[in-house]
């Protein structure tokens, strides 16, 4: 009897564990990214916002009422801003206060669980940010901040410039490790306490709230063994936060987490097309993430984020926005998309960058949101997420690729008033005689002839190849 309970239970733990979605299974999903108090309010758009510097009026049930706007872009997975309380302002989720509750700015956790319940009834998945390096700007005294009330649960400032804030240009790990970001308290880790406490948050959170990943904020500034633990805890996939631009560095933390932000790419994506420098960026960086990742197909990548001005800001020509869109969606990696570019934001840094989407309406038909819905809709029909990213030709100011032998992704850097773009492509997959179609224009069909074939480019645009 004892050994049939055993193994009753085994298999229990074995199919709980299985029920979880891989990294494999998020491999095939794309993420829309948003910020709980900027998406959508419970009910009605009551204008924009009074103060961006603090919070708007999001909601868990304001995501839920407009799970149809997210879905029919064809988004399968969606990233929100961590939920915890926060200190007073933190309506972007990243200054915890209690980590034992839920911003009631957003509702409550009945409304946290009702939003991961909707999600799943449609096959979607959510991530939920997670902080675990720092706590709200609450300076040197502790005593609201719970359970870590207590200076013992904090780095001392000893090995810290004056202000205690990490410097960046030094490039000193341990620094990175012991010090503030941004005059935020910083936790330590290795204290038992504090590594056990958080370790059975991320746990407990996961679990009461079927939760499907997370997404881990700071990830550098804190010890690697602590994120191994962390992530093992959690029972998801993770996406790490490594704002850095060195591949080699960013690898080093995808191991310790399943996945991590691709922010080596997405320097070099805001270089070629907002910026409109030499595509053979993109040849560099791709060689370097076969060298230095474990395993590229699950990278996070992005062209806009929270953290950062959006790509409008830096450039205006939509055209050029759609080629970097068009990249991040069909290259290797999970693409995640940054709430209000479907409507074409282009707010500038921080807080800019985090408006509020109601003021839209949620149209649907803006140009930009069915350019995202046919590219996300093409991915699924042509299932290449696990093909093998090979680049094709590379210049200044053209750059193709193929997936495997499913499509050929075709793109330039010149913009709306650039040059016609001609080139022959040699280095390809497919036999003479193949016809293969742009997705944007299905009239618009070249053939394989003796080996290669010839591909134009009209105004800056991109083009998205598919055999037929």
């Amino acid at each position: 009897m004892r050994l049939v309970l055993h193994f009753l239970c085994a298999f229990m733990v074995v199919t709980m564990v299985s029920t979880q979605p891989s990294p494999t299974d998020w491999k095939q999903r794309t993420i829309y990214q948003l910020l709980t108090d900027r998406f959508a309010q419970t009910s009605g758009n009551s204008g924009g916002c009074a103060d961006i510097h603090t919070y708007c009026g999001g909601t868990f049930q304001g995501i839920i009422n407009h799970l149809d706007y997210i879905q029919g872009m064809g988004f399968d997975a969606i990233w929100i801003s961590p939920v915890i309380t926060n200190t007073p302002g933190g309506y972007h989720g990243f200054w915890a206060q209690n980590i034992f509750t839920i911003n009631s700015n957003f509702g409550t956790g009945s409304d946290l669980l009702a939003l991961a319940n909707a999600v799943h009834s449609r096959n979607m998945y959510l991530m939920v940010g997670a902080v675990a390096n720092h706590v709200g700007p609450v300076g040197y005294d502790y005593s609201t901040i719970v359970p870590f009330n207590n200076a013992q649960y904090y780095h001392s400032c000893s090995p810290c410039p004056p202000g205690c804030n990490i410097d960046f240009n030094a490039n000193n790990q341990n620094q990175v490790e012991l010090c503030r970001l941004a005059g935020l308290p910083d936790l330590n880790q290795s204290v038992p306490f504090v590594r056990t406490t958080l370790v059975s948050w991320i746990k407990n959170l996961v679990t009461q709230y079927k939760l499907d990943g997370i997404r881990i904020d700071t990830a550098p500034e804190v010890p690697k063994d602590f994120w191994s633990e962390f992530t093992a805890a959690s029972g998801v996939f993770g996406i790490g936060e490594v704002f850095d631009g060195s591949v080699q560095y960013v690898a080093g933390y995808q191991g310790p987490i399943p996945s991590v932000l691709s922010y080596p790419l997405y320097f070099t994506l805001t270089n070629v097309f907002a910026r409109q420098q030499s595509m053979y960026q993109l040849q560099s960086v791709n060689q370097q993430y076969q060298q230095y990742f474990k395993d590229p197909s699950v990278i996070g990548t992005f062209l806009e984020n929270h953290d950062n001005p959006r790509f409008l800001n830096i450039q205006s020509d939509v055209q050029l926005y759609k080629s970097g869109l068009t990249y991040t969606l069909m290259c290797q990696g999970i693409p995640i998309i940054y709430y209000g570019a479907e409507q074409g934001f282009n707010g500038g840094a921080d807080p800019n960058n985090r408006e509020p989407l109601w003021p839209t309406n949620y149209n649907t038909n803006s140009d930009l949101y069915q350019y995202i819905q046919k590219l996300i809709n093409f991915r699924k029909t042509q299932k290449f997420q696990s093909l093998d990213q090979v680049q094709r030709y590379a210049d200044d100011n053209f750059y193709a690729f193929t997936r495997g032998s499913s499509i050929l992704v075709a793109t330039t850097n010149v913009g709306t008033n650039g040059p016609t773009v001609t080139r022959t492509i040699t280095y390809q997959p497919w036999t003479d005689g193949t016809k293969l179609c742009n997705l944007f224009y299905p009239t618009d069909c070249i053939t394989v002839q003796n080996g290669s074939f010839q591909i134009v480019l009209l105004h800056g645009e991109s083009k998205v190849f598919y055999p037929v």
